[in-house]
């Protein structure tokens, strides 16, 4: 596997519960599920990957799955107590932010000190990014992505 990749579990996801806590608006007390098909014509995927994407965040408790024909996916608590933080950690699990370069033999000050270094920078940039995530829920988002809304017009005219 390519390791310069991009990881787009955290995005996909993501959208996925966006588009989840939209559903749910429809019927707060009762939320209705959405299919695998319907989440992966959202998310301009398959079926199969997006119930490979929903595991993580049923076993997180952030969403409820049933099977069957008339099974789908809905959220397991309000989106108001969802916060991106949950949804990152769900989605990634245990990956780091970044990968440092493999250690070479240490022949000066730099190279017998870059690896610890990196390592704490890391751990220090996926603290920063936690708290921001942390202090944004799915409510939050979803105000934000409506409030971008490109289909929109402009104040004042016709939609």
């Amino acid at each position: 596997m390519n390791e310069h990749v991009l990881d787009i579990r955290f995005s996909s996801a993501l959208k996925a519960l966006l588009y989840l806590a939209v559903t749910a608006e429809q019927d707060p007390a009762d939320p209705p599920t959405s299919s695998s098909a319907q989440l992966a014509e959202v998310l301009a995927t398959n079926a199969s990957l997006v119930r490979k994407l929903l595991v993580p965040l049923v076993h997180g408790g952030l969403v409820e799955s049933t099977k069957g024909r008339a099974g789908g996916a809905r959220l397991a608590k309000p989106a108001e107590e969802i916060t991106l933080a949950e949804i990152y950690r769900c989605s990634i699990g245990d990956k780091p932010l970044w990968a440092c370069r493999p250690d070479t033999a240490a022949s000066c000050e730099v190279t017998a000190n870059t690896a610890e270094f990196f390592s704490r920078l890391s751990a220090d940039t996926e603290e920063a990014v936690l708290n921001v995530l942390g202090s944004r829920t799915l409510a939050d988002s979803l105000a934000e992505v409506r409030a971008l809304d490109v289909t929109a017009a402009a104040p004042g005219t016709a939609r």
